[in-house]
């Protein structure tokens, strides 16, 4: 990026000072933008406040964790109030890969449209766990491609689930899913300890799977309705 000189910037600013009065500074856009899309944290944390149970016990967090996380549901969702482990599993790249996850899989659940499996670096997905007697997400309208609004404070990401988990831990995303989340996405020792609330939305599914720009137009338009109690 070329840099003007301290002079003809300082010569510049004072030449555009009075025909713009009111700008801003930059950092003050970045402030405002919390999140995809207009639909509120706040709004979609508010219709998942209670919890009617569908899964038959819960899950932990983590290994050596109390199991004390149900999944509950809606008529239009299921929803779940976790941590967030860091999924780094999928295409390698230069924050993904064996060197930097030692549990790293070059594989994922589920592919994408040319048979390739999913980049988490780029791709924000959740990951679900292993159908098992605890709760099998495909009984309530939840497959590879289903449309999430991951909410953590008060951003909103809308993800996809794009890979399976352990039968008996909830709570986990991609890389990108973090990132995007302000969390810290290393697979190391990133992701955080709590204070992140998965809404998956029951039938729904983007194709190809990799479309995020497709995930957030139908995420956004699922989340309206599911803020408004429709």
């Amino acid at each position: 990026m070329r840099v003007q000189s301290l002079t003809l910037a300082a010569a510049s600013a004072a030449l555009l000072a009075p025909m713009f009065p009111a700008m801003e500074p930059a950092a003050h856009t970045e402030a405002v933008v919390r999140h995809e899309g207009d639909v509120e944290a706040a709004d979609l944390l508010a219709r998942v406040r209670d919890c009617d149970p569908v899964s038959r016990g819960r899950y932990r967090s983590d290994e050596g964790m109390p199991a004390n996380i149900p999944v509950c549901g809606t008529r239009d969702a299921v929803f779940w109030k976790a941590d967030m482990d860091i999924d780094c599993d999928g295409r390698p790249g230069r924050r993904c890969n064996r060197r930097t996850d030692p549990l790293f899989s070059d594989t994922t659940a589920y592919q994408q449209s040319d048979g390739r499996h999913l980049n988490a670096e780029r791709l924000p997905y959740i990951v679900v766990p292993t159908p098992s007697r605890v709760w099998n997400h495909r009984d309530h309208g939840v497959r590879g491609g289903a449309v999430a609004a991951v909410i953590h404070e008060d951003r909103v990401q809308y993800a996809v689930v794009g890979d399976v988990g352990p039968k008996g831990i909830i709570g986990e995303a991609s890389y990108a899913t973090a990132k995007a989340l302000g969390i810290r996405p290393d697979p190391r020792g990133g992701g955080t300890d709590s204070g992140v609330t998965y809404i998956v939305f029951k039938d729904s599914q983007v194709k190809p799977i990799e479309d995020h720009a497709a995930a957030v137009a139908t995420g956004e338009r699922l989340a309206r309705l599911f803020a408004l109690g429709k």
